[in-house]
This record gives structure tokens, C-alpha cells and sequence, in this order.
């Protein structure tokens, strides 16, 4: 093999990653994924620089690259996060980056038995982020209304996020010993390279499609002619406002699929019509718009000041009180307690002391 193509591979590789990054940072998209693309696109590219021995080599101690390297596990999980979940940066969303970055100077800093323990905890937060990110890309696969981006979430659930656990497994495991005959399978091997740039190709054939509608915010387009097809949309947009309307959206649990049935339409059309025509990104957001409508009445009502917001949250259809604080604090910018006490505000002593 000739010792130019490893580096060649890995050229191609970061050519790819650095074209996803600059081409949505020029794009119109939100500032959150813009930062969140950039990061995570720069930390995968000095990842693959810094594992291969010719290219650390050509560049010598590149402290920029050894940091991003660093943390590429929690850059590749902002990366998901902003991407199918449209989390906006924020200290939460940043901390396993910083978390990954304290273990990984610690490592190199520690005494040798210590940084060898603080390397095995580095590698293992890593593992559990990719964990994470597969969870979040295949939990959210149903509900998405953007095909795009659903073909998206199998290359990742299926390549990226299994190669980096995939990935900690073979170094781990060639640490122990040096013999380890999968060696050329990691990332800083032959055919790990290879992996990495197919998956880089890939990543760049589909993110470099249709930028606006991977990212960005929700908006309800304008209306478009009235043709055969806006007729049938209009009557099936009326179906699906009169089951909303009649409280299908307190159903715990509801999918997608359940609302396709009882409006009784194929569910890639509903699909279509609730991201086309009412301007939503997935289906959650399209549901919890109906419930945090219904949580503020509630909320702002002296007359439920003291029902829980874990009751109120039950009855709205949310399993659990953590979905509901964060759908709340998404679509208001303030948790449920913290709205119903403004919403309160000035009312009576006792009413105040309730909330």
C-alpha cells in the first residue's frame, strides 16, 4: 500500500467535513446550528488528522488539533442534538464538550497510573455520547416531518454514532494489548480512515441538500393555488384540526401513526401536510403546541393555583413531568412555576403563596 494513501483518505475526509461546515455557516440557517455544525464538523477533522501517525507526523504538536480531538464525542453529540432535536446552545448542551475537555488535559497532565484511569473515563463518557446521540436520532425517527432528514438519521443511528463506540472498543482493547489484530479497523488504522471518509462523502451528499429545511426555525408557509391538490390538503387539514379540536392531543403517547389512522390518511401525507402546510419540524412540537396552549390557560387560571404542575402535565398527556418542563420552557423561555407566578402576579396574598 502506498504510504500517500492513508493521508490522501484522510484529506478527502477533512476536505468533506470543512465543506459541511463552511457551506451551513453561509447558509441562512440559526445561529445555534451554525456553531453547533462548525464545532462538531472541526472536531471530527482534527480527530481524524491527529490518529493517523503520518499526518501528526507532518504537523508535529498541533495543541488546536489535540484540543478539538479532545472532545469530539461531545462535539459529535451537539452536532445530533442541534441537528434532529433543534437544541439551541446553551451551557447544558455544552457541557459534555467541557466535560470531555477537563478529562482529556487531566489525562495528559496525571501521573501515569492516574491518567491511565482518567483515559478509560474519557473513553467511556465518549461512549456513552455516541449512545445517546444514536438514542437521539432513532427515538425522534417516527415523528419527523422532514423526509430529508430522516434518510439523514439512518447514516447516523447506523454508521456514525456504532462506529465511535465501535471505535473506543478497538482502541481500548489494542491498549491492552498492542497485538490486537482489529488495530486497522480504528480510526487511526487503514480501513478505519476509509470508513470515516465514505461516512464523511455520505454525511456531505445528504447535509448539502435542502440546508433550510434540516435546520432553522419552524414556519407556516403561505398558502399556495388552489389546485385539486390544496383542495384535498384543505379537507384533510380540516379532519386533522376538528381530531385535535377534540382533544386527540391529550392522548398519552400519541404517534403519529394513531393520527394517520383516525384521520384516516396514508401517514407519509400527514407527514407532509403538518411540515408543509402548518410549518412544524416533527410531530412532537406539533402536539406539544396544543398542550402548552392548554398548560398557560391552566397555568394562568386562579382557580387551578394549586393543582400541581405534575397533575396538570398528566392530564395534558405527558408521561412524565421532565418532557413537559422542557417543551414549556422551549416554546415560553421560562419553566411552568416561573410562568404561572408572573401569570399571577398581583393576584391574592393566598393565590401567591400557592404558587
Amino acid at each position: 500500500m502506498s504510504p500517500l494513501l492513508d493521508p490522501f483518505i484522510r484529506g478527502v475526509t477533512v476536505g468533506a467535513l470543512l465543506a459541511i461546515a463552511f457551506a451551513v455557516w453561509r447558509s441562512g440557517v440559526s445561529r445555534h446550528a451554525r456553531i453547533a455544525t462548525l464545532v462538531g464538523m472541526a472536531s471530527i477533522a482534527a480527530w481524524t488528522m491527529t490518529e493517523s501517525g503520518e499526518m501528526r507526523n507532518a504537523f508535529g504538536a498541533a495543541l488546536p488539533l489535540d484540543v478539538l480531538a479532545m472532545v469530539v464525542g461531545g462535539s459529535f453529540w451537539l452536532f445530533v442534538a442541534a441537528l434532529f432535536e433543534d437544541r439551541p446552545i446553551s451551557g447544558w448542551t455544552l457541557a459534555p464538550v467541557a466535560v470531555l475537555l477537563v478529562t482529556g488535559v487531566s489525562m495528559n497532565l496525571a501521573p501515569k497510573p492516574v491518567g491511565d484511569v482518567i483515559w478509560v473515563v474519557h473513553n467511556l463518557i465518549g461512549v456513552l455520547l455516541c449512545l445517546h446521540a444514536g438514542f437521539i436520532v432513532a427515538r425522534g425517527w417516527r415523528g419527523d416531518l422532514i423526509e430529508s432528514r430522516r434518510r439523514l438519521r439512518a447514516l447516523v443511528f447506523g454508521v456514525a454514532a456504532l462506529f465511535g463506540v465501535a471505535e473506543v472498543a478497538v482502541v481500548m482493547a489494542s491498549r491492552l494489548e498492542h497485538s490486537f489484530p482489529w488495530h486497522a479497523l480504528s480510526a487511526g488504522g487503514f480501513y478505519g480512515g476509509l470508513a470515516l471518509a465514505i461516512l464523511a462523502l455520505a454525511s456531505a451528499a445528504l447535509l448539502l441538500q435542502g440546508r433550510s429545511s434540516l435546520y432553522g426555525p419552524s414556519r407556516r408557509p403561505e398558502a399556495g393555488p388552489d389546485t385539486r391538490a390544496e383542495a384535498a390538503d384543505r379537507h384533510l387539514l380540516a379532519k386533522l384540526e376538528a381530531f385535535m379540536a377534540d382533544g386527540g392531543w391529550k392522548r398519552e403517547g400519541l404517534t403519529i401513526g394513531a393520527v394517520a389512522e383516525a384521520v384516516e390518511t396514508p401517514e407519509h401525507r400527514l407527514r407532509r401536510l403538518i411540515n408543509q402546510k402548518l410549518g412544524h419540524r416533527n410531530f412532537a412540537d406539533f402536539v406539544n403546541g396544543h398542550r402548552i396552549e392548554a398548560a398557560k390557560r391552566r397555568l394562568g387560571d386562579p382557580a387551578e393555583a394549586r393543582t400541581t404542575v405534575a397533575a396538570i402535565a398528566f392530564d395534558l398527556g405527558y408521561g412524565s413531568l421532565g418532557p413537559f418542563n422542557r417543551a414549556f420552557r422551549a416554546a415560553t423561555g421560562a419553566s411552568p412555576t416561573e410562568w404561572r407566578r408572573a401569570a399571577l402576579a398581583g393576584a391574592s396574598p393566598i393565590l401567591e403563596e400557592a404558587v
